[in-house]
């Protein structure tokens, strides 16, 4: 552009005219102020406005910067968050921040949880770890409750929640906890920390395309931070912190550590879920889980019914589908029946009494299922018939249409919580343990795979382990399996030294149903020798007087407490 082109705007005065008359640069800035509230092309005059006062002088200049800069600002906020309040200014210019207005009202509802945690050691088990600390993310509900994940405050010493813009920690207790679906619930007793808050409304299950805002406090800082996305799958969900499959959203959102136990708000702003956890892979990128309302309200009425968390029932059976007509003509089905076969039934469900192996599943509660295990969700959805019992509580009933050797059954069957062999948590309780001659007795759980083998167990622990993980069912309410952990080296257990993570299958010829019953029998015997039979045909042989002598000296030479947890006494 030649040097005689004049930009658009207001004509540029002089620099010299500046320096000769420094009052008019003065009635100029406020002029620039001026306009810049007046025009509707706020960004382009700031632009320009900005590259005249540079000319004008740099100490000028500055003071121009001083009265903008706070309108400018607020300007922008008002154009891209229509509720947002203009900034005000005092006498000199500078912004009273305390009338910025908020985005979202329902942000105030969203806390920061800090919790101390100290967690079982595994391998010690008369001990705990050392503690630490960790922050998270959780909204104020109705009823002076605070929900948040169950994993933030999990094996919790002490929880403390703070609010928005607060600068004080308040200490929390923890009313329920529901691994399962991943949810605690807290509350606080100070009345000051409830003051002026209104609790969070919930919103109804979002559809497919609809925004979705996730609000949190994430690694990164220590303010609120906001993320938006879509959301772009329904379905049922593995529930990493549970092991249980249960409804949930996936949406294109960043969650972030820190982020857990957050609310995630619809354009309405009401909450549609808590966020939980993301998928971290190298072929996916800002891929993260919520769990939906009718999770969270099956956790708070739960609570609210029995006073305390039960848990989500499941149906007791291992089914398979029946996609293949030959498969089905073999069944007696005809075209008109579709269902699912029982593969299956756990000893310990309450329909192991009248359901049958190779039973077909035609309908639950009235929906019909089809023959690959899904049943209608909504317009144009499907979703798996395990959708239906896990809206079920503990301990209701439920109609179930068979298909058994071409006639059909009904059965009204009582709902029950699954018992697994190897259970996939143990309820913030320390591990039991039994120690005899310095070997470890233990049960099994998935804490303890993970605590031993890393959070890859599945893969690194070893494989007959494995197989009752994945395929054992218990056959009865109280069985465990019980291994030996590691053998405290003593003279009494010489040549027993590598024995680790190995299964008891009997004690003295009598087979060994659980922990207490192993101790028990120990306890009590009067046979001169202690023999315990082991998996990949070991035994173990002690004489029974020297063994029991034998244990109070390592007791103290490994400073253990007792030989025995509490939890078997």
């Amino acid at each position: 552009m030649d040097k005689g082109a004049r930009k658009r705007g207001r004509k540029p005065k002089n620099a010299a005219d500046a320096e000769a008359n420094p009052s008019s640069n003065t009635a100029a800035a406020e002029d620039v102020a001026a306009s810049l509230n007046a025009a509707a092309d706020t960004s382009t005059a700031d632009r320009r406005g900005s590259k005249r006062r540079r000319k004008a002088g740099k100490e000028k200049a500055d003071d121009v910067a001083i009265v903008v800069s706070p309108e400018r600002r607020a300007s922008r906020h008002s154009n891209h968050n229509g509720d947002c309040d203009i900034v005000e200014t005092v006498a000199d210019g500078t912004p009273r921040w305390e009338s910025v207005g908020k985005v979202l009202p329902s942000m105030d509802t969203v806390v920061k949880v800090f919790c101390t945690h100290t967690e079982p050691n595994f391998s010690l088990p008369w001990q705990r770890k050392r503690q630490y600390s960790s922050s998270s993310s959780g909204f104020i509900i109705g009823g002076r409750r605070v929900l948040t994940n169950a994993h933030s405050v999990e094996h919790h010493t002490q929880v403390k929640v703070k609010k928005r813009g607060s600068d004080t920690k308040y200490l929390a207790t923890v009313l329920a906890i529901g691994t399962e679906c991943d949810i605690a619930m807290l509350t606080v007793n100070d009345d000051e920390f409830w003051e002026g808050i209104a609790p969070l409304e919930f919103g109804d299950l979002p559809a497919l395309q609809d925004a979705v805002t996730v609000v949190g406090y994430p690694i990164g800082g220590d303010t609120i931070s906001v993320t938006s996305g879509v959301v772009s799958r329904i379905e049922i969900l593995s529930y990493v912190h549970g092991s249980t499959e249960l409804l949930g959203l996936q949406i294109d959102a960043a969650i972030n550590s820190g982020n857990s136990g957050g609310p995630a708000f619809n354009d309405k702003g009401e909450c549609v879920g808590i966020a939980f956890q993301s998928l971290k892979h190298e072929d996916a990128e800002n891929i993260g889980y919520v769990i939906p309302t009718p999770v969270i309200m099956h956790f708070i009425q739960d609570y609210e019914k029995n006073s305390e968390y039960t848990g989500f029932p499941i149906l007791g059976v291992e089914w398979q589908k029946m996609e293949n007509p030959d498969l089905r003509m073999s069944m007696g089905m005809g075209n008109e029946h579709k269902g699912v076969r029982i593969k299956r039934i756990e000893p310990t469900a309450p329909e192991s009494n009248v359901l049958n192996p190779s039973d077909v599943i035609l309908s639950f509660d009235g929906v019909n299922v089809a023959n690959d295990g899904t049943v209608p969700f909504r317009h144009g959805e499907r979703i798996g018939f395990s959708y239906l019992v896990s809206q079920k509580y503990t301990g209701d009933k439920a109609l179930v249409k068979i298909l058994r050797k071409s006639k059909i059954h009904e059965y009204n069957i009582k709902l029950a919580t699954h018992k697994r062999l190897i259970p996939a948590h143990i309820g913030g309780k320390p591990p039991s343990y039994y120690i005899i001659a310095g070997f470890v007795f233990t049960a099994v759980s998935v804490p303890y795979l993970r605590s031993e083998y890393g959070k890859d167990y599945d893969f690194d622990a070893p494989v007959k382990l494995l197989d009752k993980h994945l395929h054992a069912m218990a056959q009865s309410v109280d069985e465990q399996l019980v291994v030996v952990s590691q053998v405290l080296v003593a003279d009494i257990n010489i040549g027993y030294e590598e024995i680790v993570n190995t299964q008891v299958l009997a004690f003295n010829n009598k087979p060994v149903r659980n922990l207490k019953s192993l101790a028990d029998m120990v306890e009590n015997c009067n046979q001169e020798f202690l023999k315990f039979e082991l998996e990949y045909d070991q035994i173990v042989v002690l004489r029974t007087k020297m063994a029991k002598e034998a244990t109070r000296d390592i007791l103290l030479t490994h400073c253990i407490p007792s030989a025995i947890s509490n939890d078997l006494t």
